[in-house]
């Protein structure tokens, strides 16, 4: 016997070991910081591409997602043909869904994202600052 067999048998077995290594709800990192023109977030988007991700703004949230179907193994599909048998897989997608209420002096229409190296940025413009109007009084 193989002791790579025997070592993926512990792991993936679940007799000896607990799986502890199953998929968890994992939330991407993010940083946000804010000057006097804009607002910008960023995402680490590792091992994603900007066609996994979806961007929506509705009522002044920002809605961040991304979907992956993974299909379950089955044990009699342990093979990947060209590579061989698993003796350990970490590496997984996850799914996502982050809501962000944005501030009130973010201007909606002219928000953008860009997506490079793993990273997604949303650039969220401020709205100028309106100076009060001096109201004057009129005597009836």
């Amino acid at each position: 016997m193989n002791e790579l067999a025997l070592f993926n048998r512990l792991f993936n077995d679940g007799d000896f070991f607990p799986k502890v290594c199953e998929p968890a709800n994992v939330m991407p990192n993010v940083d946000v910081k804010e000057n006097e023109n804009e607002y910008v977030l960023d995402m680490d988007l590792p091992g994603k591409t900007e066609k996994d991700v979806e961007l929506n703004l509705k009522d002044d949230v920002l809605t961040i997602s991304s979907q992956h179907e993974e299909t379950k193994e089955e044990k009699s599909d342990k093979k990947d043909k060209t590579h061989g048998e698993w003796l350990i897989r970490e590496r997984r997608n996850y799914n996502f869904t982050r809501r962000f209420t944005l501030p009130q002096d973010v201007n909606v229409e002219g928000v953008n994202a860009s997506f490079k190296n793993g990273v997604l940025t949303v650039v969220m413009p401020r709205k100028p600052v309106s100076e009060p109007k001096k109201i004057e009084i009129k005597t009836a």
